[in-house]
């Protein structure tokens, strides 16, 4: 079976047109399904409210652009703008790109990066969890209040203020395994590598899940582990931490 995914990204973002794939690519090494991949680009420069406010305005046009592609799910690729806009705000960006693209012939499924982040971590049985991310330390607590809305506690979070997003996709993601050493990890059930899809942390995540001997994740892998879900596939790929299937130094 081949099947179409399509993201809806921000214009600086190097990140998820590399990360998505890659989950995938491994995927294809040991399951049957097939997939290519596709993007439409939206504005966005800085890691700030009034661009991320501004991004948020022009997704429907992306939405449009990948349903003439006819993808199988789409996805926005950006979760900082979507939690900045309140509270519980995944779920009203679905209900506005579904109604952009009202009337296609062919309708994808529509999920969002913020939501996946969520509601995979609450579907894996995740109640408290701990956190890395780039953003300021306004947009950090914004996240950590975002998802602690959704049911999940957050324990710890670190955040390295980098406000160029560009310097955010450009950060080293082994970096990642230095970082969490400094991150309280005691009681959680999942350690998020990146709670953003733009700082790379995939090739981290085996190696801290096996250091750390807890569920490692980010919300790139979120991302491509609710995609597998709403495609009605098995949600596994290797290498890709435990929310994948991985018991990489898992007891």
């Amino acid at each position: 079976m081949q099947y179409r995914i399509g993201q809806i990204v921000p214009s600086s973002n190097i990140t998820m047109e590399r990360e998505v794939p890659a989950i995938f690519a491994g995927r294809m090494q040991v399951l049957p399904e097939r997939f290519s991949f596709h993007a439409s680009r939206v504005r966005m420069h800085r890691v700030v409210a009034e661009e991320l406010e501004k991004m948020n305005r022009d997704m429907g046009r992306c939405a449009q652009e990948l349903a003439d592609a006819r993808v199988d799910i789409m996805s926005t690729a950006c979760l900082v703008a979507t939690m900045c806009m309140g509270k519980g705000y995944h779920r009203q960006v679905i209900e506005d790109l579904n109604a952009a693209i009202d009337g296609v012939p062919y309708q994808p499924a529509i999920m969002t990066s913020a939501g996946a982040l969520v509601e995979e971590l609450r579907d894996f049985g995740a109640r408290r969890i701990a956190l890395l991310a780039p953003y300021s330390d306004a947009l950090t607590r914004t996240v950590v209040e975002y998802i602690e809305s959704e049911g999940i506690a957050v324990r710890d979070a670190i955040n390295f203020s980098i406000l160029d997003n560009l310097d955010v996709g450009a950060r080293d993601p082994m970096q990642l395994l230095e970082d969490v050493k400094r991150l309280d990890t005691a009681g959680v059930d999942v350690v998020v590598l990146s709670a953003c899809v733009q700082m790379p942390s995939l090739p981290a995540i085996e190696p801290a899940q096996l250091a750390l001997g807890i569920p490692v994740t980010s919300t790139a892998v979120c991302t491509a582990r609710q995609m597998m879900r709403r495609l009605n596939i098995r949600a596994e790929a290797p290498n890709a931490g435990a929310l994948l299937g991985s018991r990489t130094g898992l007891a």
